[in-house]
């Protein structure tokens, strides 16, 4: 008996009763009396339990885990036969049947062919409850050692679990009807033999990103499509990277094959303006009947860089906004799907910040299928030093996702997995990730060679029969289709193809719309023009302001007890509206209270939204009595407003940022707002801003309304928290410095229209009040980038009246000064330009130096596009006065290398706009209070010092 105490550590419950019965300890369990051991099911025609029969059943146990838990390691997954799958040649010796292994349970060879009562836990026998221990070893293996390795043991729920087994430890679950494998091998024909080869064929030279090696995905992605359709999915949102790109887009998404084809044309124009993009980047948007389950099917491919992985947030933004608009909270009827690399699923980080909104309640689409395209290399790099974890997968087990790895040259196995998969995902509504195990036929692109770094890879790739031809020479020997129909097959598609090809010669001109992945219909008109370009005011109804006032400084609820220090904000609240004035935050409540009564969903999500970093925004109330019952007292404004999302998200910047940027683009009548903790954060999302917002217009002609909120302010409080970098937005705007504009009519709406993003810093609560309601009330949409404050949000100056949002009123692209200096313009000796908070510190000096009849100061409120008009206007109204710009920010940041030029376009170079500010630096503040303080004090004298810029060259 001592050896059983050597018993691997993996038991069954039912085992370790058994060897406690035999006062043997295991996990703490020993026998609660002397009594007899407990009793198992004899074997088959035996008359009662023997002591080898409990041996077995203990031992039974054990090799189910190991196989369920283990057994993907010795899985035959590699296509090629040369690398292992989990980077680890090691077989466990526990997956091992030997003689001297069954010795260990005392057991002999001849009781491998006894018959044995099979536990209720196991699926193995199907319909038989006894098997032989040889059988049941074999059943094992099949399942979990063969072309599939299943990852799902480490799922923490029982049903989850047993859900898994039984849909691959039944016998007979992988057979397929002879109608569909000739589906499937059509599929493969479609996918491979005559899409690649014909690209190849006709663009030998041209990069497309194949999918050699992978054509199996194309069947795997439609039978997913296929099963999400049959159990209810009707919209299907997928990303992906570029390898396969043009094959998706043929062959899944049913894009036109000649609007494929005329895109390597390199004659063909442009209609549509901006830069465009190459055609493994583009998007696409298409209804069509699902020819499986006969019903509609929408699907949409998101546009996408070559920045691996940015899409992945993205395309769960999108798909968040999409089941919220149909009020599918559950996933039932939207889902999306992931498609990603070997290489860039273990290596970005987006991925796991990705993974980690899946289940949030803000942010969770009740489950996406990732299916991983596993070429065992990355462009050049090895998987042995491309990561640390066995699997590419790997970093899908945090969020308790089942890893389903099959081997992607069988493509029945393919087929059953992703089947599977899709099943999985709406039943349980969690991720699954299917791993192709595959190859990459040609290098990274078809101009590459593979052979310089992988030679014996490549040596075996090139011997590699195509998965095409092994499953129809398969199919061709069993009977199911013969050598003719094949090659029929293969002929009806050429002919396709070349008939597309023929048609696309007639092409001559390349519209970018037509592969817009978010249409939306009835905003702009038929051409993809905006309807006016024009912009109503921005004000509202007095009464309106009074009582979204009211509603925010109240309670909604009843017997909802609030923090005291809550209520004296309150109070504060009420009195500004019953005094007629709006701070910071107040004013953001009438913007958004406003839009909500007309309809606008409003959703703000960012890190501490809901209270706000700075302990201002309040817009969820927590009971101080009952744990987790809160008020959102936005939502109790009107009887049928839209509904108000405020949530606080996960600590990470690019993934929210990308999921808020695709949950704006699934509609226009909605203000979308992402607020950085401070303004510097949003460095961390620089991929999402560079790659999606700045440039995604002129990439892939799509529009999008998103508000960045990034508090920006030189306070004193470091080089981290200080500057939200508006040198590199501006750097990035792409209105011209040196065009001297022509001031038409619609000026102002068409400089935004042509803007790539508006970059603005509001100096007042109402002027915030009013570029958030613009942003809805333009007939068109552009990203906005706002400055917000910190300081400014209790500054008792930094306050607007009602007088400046009501009905008539509008946003302001320049504040003008409007005092003293005003009434005397020709008295004036500087005027001043400015943005943002150093408004206060330059007027609260100006009064200290009684120089308000000879200083004006002019705020810039909208920065970009530049507001030549008004800025013309202010410099002629002070024909004698110098010209200067101050910023608290250091010379090299911040917004003068944007605006000097473009004061000296709109002033002809006539007079010189002189610099006043910290000198240039490294760091974007500094760390020392003091430091801050003479800095502040320096620029502030050199302000007002009207004699500062004499004898000086500009």
């Amino acid at each position: 008996m001592s050896q059983l105490r050597l018993l691997p550590s993996r038991l069954g419950v039912q085992a370790a009763r058994l060897l406690a019965a035999h006062d043997v300890p295991v996990f703490g369990w020993r026998s609660r009396s002397s009594g007899p051991p407990a009793t198992f099911p004899s074997s088959k025609g035996g008359g009662g339990s023997s002591y080898m029969e409990e041996m077995y059943f203990a031992w039974l146990e054990n090799p189910q885990s190991v196989h369920k838990i283990r057994g993907h390691h010795v899985a035959q997954l590699d296509p090629l036969g040369i690398l292992d799958a989990d980077l680890d040649s090691f077989v466990p010796s526990d997956l091992i049947t030997t003689i001297d292994k069954l010795a260990f349970y005392d057991l002999q060879e001849a009781d491998l062919d006894k018959e044995f009562q099979l536990p209720t836990t196991t699926f193995i026998g199907g319909s038989e409850n006894t098997l032989s221990l040889r059988e049941i070893i074999r059943r094992l293996e099949n399942t979990y050692c063969q072309h599939i390795g299943l990852e799902f043991m480490f799922i923490n729920d029982v049903e989850q679990c047993q859900w898994i087994r039984q849909k691959f430890e039944t016998p007979g679950v992988m057979q397929f009807s002879s109608e569909e494998k000739r589906t499937l091998l059509a599929r493969l024909v479609r996918s491979m033999s005559r899409f690649e080869d014909f690209l190849a064929r006709k663009w030998s030279s041209e990069k497309r990103f194949g999918l050699e090696g992978c054509e199996v995905m194309i069947p795997a992605l439609k039978t997913i499509i296929d099963k999400s359709s049959e159990m209810g999915i009707e919209n299907v949102i997928l990303g992906m990277p570029h390898r396969g790109r043009l094959n998706v887009l043929a062959n899944v998404i049913r894009k036109d094959l000649e609007q494929i084809f005329c895109q390597f044309d390199p004659k063909l124009e442009a209609a549509d303006e901006g830069s465009g993009d190459v055609k493994y980047h583009l998007g696409m948007y298409h209804e069509r009947i699902n020819r499986v389950t006969n019903r509609n099917i929408t699907l949409s491919l998101v546009a996408n860089p070559s920045h691996l992985e940015a899409v992945d947030p993205v395309v769960q933004g999108k798909t968040k906004a999409e089941q919220f608009y149909r009020g599918d909270a559950q996933g039932k009827k939207v889902m999306s799907i992931l498609v990603h690399g070997d290489a860039a699923f273990a290596g970005q980080g987006v991925v796991y910040e990705t993974f980690h909104l899946s289940d949030l309640p803000s942010y969770t689409t009740n489950g996406t299928v990732h299916v991983v395209v596993n070429n065992q290399i990355g462009f050049t790099t090895d998987p042995r030093m491309a990561r640390s974890s066995p699997y590419p997968t790997d970093v899908a087990r945090v969020v308790n996702a089942p890893i389903f790895h099959v081997n992607a040259d069988d493509p029945e196995a393919v087929i059953y997995v992703c089947s599977v998969a899709a099943e999985w995902r709406n039943t349980f509504n969690k991720d699954v990730v299917v791993d192709l195990v595959c190859y990459r036929r040609r290098g990274h692109n078809e101009m590459d060679e593979p052979m310089f770094t992988q030679p014996l890879m490549y040596k075996q790739i090139h011997r590699q029969v195509p998965v095409l031809k092994k499953y129809a020479d398969k199919l061709i020997a069993e009977g199911t289709v013969t050598l003719q129909e094949f090659e029929e097959e293969i002929a009806k598609y050429d002919r396709i193809c070349e008939e597309a090809y023929g048609r696309s010669k007639d092409k001559k001109i390349l519209h970018i719309k037509h592969w817009l992945d978010s249409p939306w219909p009835g905003f702009f008109n038929v051409d993809g023009e905006p309807k006016s370009m024009t912009c109503p005011a921005t004000g509202i109804p007095e009464d309106m302001l009074t009582h979204i006032g009211s509603v925010a400084s109240s309670v909604p609820l009843e017997d909802f007890k609030i923090h005291t220090g809550l209520s004296r904000i309150l109070r504060g609240r009420a009195d500004m509206t019953k005094n007629r004035t709006v701070d910071w935050a107040l004013a953001e409540y009438m913007a958004f209270g406003s839009l909500l009564k007309e309809g606008i969903h409003v959703r703000l999500s960012g890190q501490d939204v809901e209270r706000g970093t700075f302990s201002h925004r309040h817009h969820v109330l927590h009971d101080q009595e009952v744990d987790r019952r809160t008020c959102v007292p936005m939502n109790h404004l009107w009887p049928d407003q839209a509904p108000y999302t405020v949530c606080n998200s996960s600590l990470s910047e690019y993934g929210v940022l990308g999921f808020e940027l695709g949950y704006a683009m699934a509609s226009p009548n909605a203000l979308v707002l992402w607020e950085a903790q401070f303004g510097d954060f949003h460095n961390t999302a620089q991929c999402i801003i560079d790659q999606f917002i700045s440039t995604g217009q002129a990439k892939w002609v799509r529009h999008n309304g998103i508000v960045l909120l990034l508090p920006h302010g030189m306070e004193g409080m470091g080089p981290e928290h200080s500057s939200a970098r508006p040198e590199r937005f501006l750097q990035m705007s792409n209105d011209d410095s040196d065009a001297y504009p022509a001031f038409t009519k619609d000026f102002e709406v068409s400089q935004l229209y042509d803007c790539n993003w508006i970059v603005v810093n509001c100096s007042t609560p109402a002027n915030y009040f009013h570029v958030l309601r613009r942003q809805i009330l333009l007939p068109f949409r552009k990203p906005l980038i706002i400055f917000t404050p910190k300081s400014l949000l209790r500054h008792p100056e930094a306050k607007s009246s009602f007088d400046q949002m009501v009905s008539g009123t509008s946003f302001q692209r320049v504040i003008p000064e409007d005092g003293a200096a005003a009434r005397a313009p020709e008295q004036v000796q500087r005027l001043i330009f400015c943005t943002g908070k150093v408004y206060y510190d330059l007027v609260k000096e100006r009064s200290s130096q009684d120089l308000e009849e000879k200083v004006a100061i002019t705020r810039l409120e909208q920065i970009s596009p530049f507001p030549f008009d008004l800025i013309k206007q202010e410099a002629e109204k002070y024909p004698g006065a110098e010209l200067a710009w101050c910023q608290e920010e250091h010379k090299n940041m911040g917004y003068y290398d944007y605006i000097s030029p473009r004061f000296m376009t709109i002033l002809r170079r006539a007079r010189p706009i002189w610099y006043v500010g910290r000198d240039p630096a490294a760091a974007p503040a500094t760390g020392n209070r003091n430091t801050h303080l003479v800095s502040l004090k320096k620029f502030l004298d050199t302000a007002f010092n009207l004699q500062a810029f004499e004898g000086k060259t500009f």
